[in-house]
């Protein structure tokens, strides 16, 4: 009876793990990372500490940033991308984004690393936008 009953543990484990490690509507779960934010105020105000935007690439709806900066280790860095909150009136439409580095770290190593956004958030009338991605001057082109 014991061994009938183990038998079932491995189904009944998999059936809470996707039970529980499915998305839900009612949150804000991405598998792009954190939502750009829309924010005039911020575009212009949020830390502008030194980074170099390495590339950037468009997938569904995730933007993938490759960037690096000096510091110890990199592992109190924080990062936000910010779009400007105007819609540049072009064929296809234009937003400015500007990826925003707070950098407390006062250590001469340089380190490399990639950040994800969900960019759904950043979508207009039509299939596509331009994304100006200021302090890297590339512009990519977000189909959706």
């Amino acid at each position: 009876m014991l061994v009938k009953t183990l038998q079932f543990i491995p189904i009944i484990v998999f059936g809470l793990v996707f039970t529980f490690c499915s998305k839900n509507d009612d949150n804000d779960f991405s598998l792009c990372g954190d939502q750009v934010i829309v924010s005039a105020v911020e575009y212009v105000s949020a830390p502008d500490d030194l980074l170099t935007i390495i590339s950037a690439e468009i997938t569904g709806d995730c933007l993938k940033i490759k960037y690096s900066s000096s510091g110890c280790d990199g592992s109190t860095w924080e990062l936000k991308l910010i779009d400007s909150g105007m819609i540049l009136e072009s064929n296809p439409p234009q937003r400015n984004l500007r990826l925003s580095m707070k950098n407390d770290e006062l250590c001469d190593a340089y380190f490399e690393k990639e950040i994800s956004f969900d960019i759904s958030n950043l979508q207009v009338s039509g299939n596509q936008v331009l994304l100006n991605l200021t302090n890297s001057g590339d512009q990519l082109t977000y189909n959706y």
